[in-house]
C-alpha cells in the first residue's frame, strides 16, 4: 500500500487544474481563455444553487475579498515557481483581471499528507488570527489513498465545515483531482460521494475538480496518463483550474463585475 501511495502521490504531483461564469441553464460548454489557452468544461460541472453571501457582501460594499485556500500537496507545485504557478496564485490573477479595482488577495495553508479529521481538528487553531471571507478546503485525496472509513470522513467534514462557519466565513469544498491511474488502483467514489452529499446538507457549494479535469482528460484537453510532460502539463491545469475556480466563485456569490465597475 506504502508504494501504491507513493505513486499515487507521485502522480498528484505531476498533473493537476479552468472555466467561468455559468448558469444552471445554460446549454453550451462555458469557455475561459487563461495563459494554457482555451479550457471548456461542461456548464453544468460550474453551476451551484448554494451561495456565498459572505463573499458578495464583501465585494458589493467593501470591494474587498480574503480568500484561504486549505489544502493538501496538490494545492502547489513542485520548484521554486511552485506557489507562483499554483492554482490559488492563478485564481487571485483571474479574480484580479475580473474584478478590477477589488482588493484581491489568496493564501494558502497547506496540510501536507493530513487526513480531513486532522485537518478539521486544527483548523480553529489555524484560523485564530485571521478571519479569511471564503475557505476553500480542498480535501479528500489523502483519505483515500488511507482508506479513511467513508462515515468518519463524512463526520470530519461536518466537523470542519462547522469549524469554519464559527469562524464566520464563506466555505467552499473542492473534492480530490483526477488521475486516471489513481482511478484504478484507490477507490475514490466513497469520498467524492460523501463530499456532494455534505455540501448539499450544508447548502456550500462544491468545485468538482474530479469531474472537470476527467473532462479534460476524456476529451484530450490534457493528457493526464502520461506523466512525461511533467511540470509544464501541472503549471497549465493549474493556470486553468484557477480560472474555473475564479468563475465558480463569482458565480456563486451572484456578482455582476460590470456592476461593481460602475461602484468605484
Amino acid at each position: 500500500m506504502a508504494a501504491v501511495a507513493a505513486l499515487v502521490l507521485a502522480i498528484a504531483l505531476a498533473g493537476v487544474g479552468v472555466v467561468a461564469f455559468a448558469r444552471a441553464d445554460d446549454a453550451a460548454p462555458a469557455t475561459v481563455v487563461s495563459e494554457a489557452g482555451a479550457c471548456e468544461v461542461p456548464s453544468y460541472l460550474l453551476a451551484t444553487e448554494s451561495p456565498l453571501p459572505k463573499v458578495a457582501e464583501a465585494l458589493k460594499t467593501r470591494q474587498k475579498l480574503d480568500i484561504l485556500v486549505v489544502g493538501s500537496a496538490s494545492s502547489a507545485l513542485p520548484g521554486p515557481d511552485g506557489t507562483s504557478g499554483s492554482y490559488p496564485a492563478r485564481l487571485e490573477a483571474a479574480l484580479k483581471e475580473t474584478l478590477p479595482g477589488a482588493a484581491i488577495s489568496v493564501g494558502t495553508l497547506l496540510q501536507v499528507k493530513k487526513t480531513a479529521a486532522e485537518t478539521a481538528e486544527a483548523l480553529e487553531g489555524l484560523l485564530k488570527d485571521r478571519k479569511p471571507t471564503l475557505v476553500v478546503w480542498q480535501t479528500g485525496t489523502v483519505d483515500a489513498l488511507r482508506s479513511t472509513d467513508p462515515d468518519d470522513f463524512r463526520a470530519a467534514l461536518d466537523d470542519g465545515i462547522k469549524a469554519l462557519q464559527e469562524v464566520g466565513s464563506d466555505v467552499l469544498l473542492m473534492n480530490l483531482q483526477y488521475s486516471p491511474r489513481m482511478e484504478t488502483m484507490i477507490a475514490v467514489a466513497p469520498y467524492i460521494d460523501n463530499m456532494r452529499v455534505d455540501a448539499q446538507e450544508h447548502n456550500i457549494p462544491l468545485f468538482d475538480r474530479f469531474a472537470i479535469m476527467r473532462h479534460w482528460n476524456d476529451t484530450g484537453r490534457f493528457d493526464l496518463f502520461n506523466s512525461t510532460h511533467g511540470l509544464a502539463l501541472a503549471r497549465s491545469v493549474h493556470d486553468c483550474l484557477g480560472h474555473a475556480l475564479a468563475g465558480f466563485i463569482i458565480g456563486a456569490a451572484h456578482i455582476d463585475p460590470a456592476e461593481l465597475r460602475t461602484q468605484r
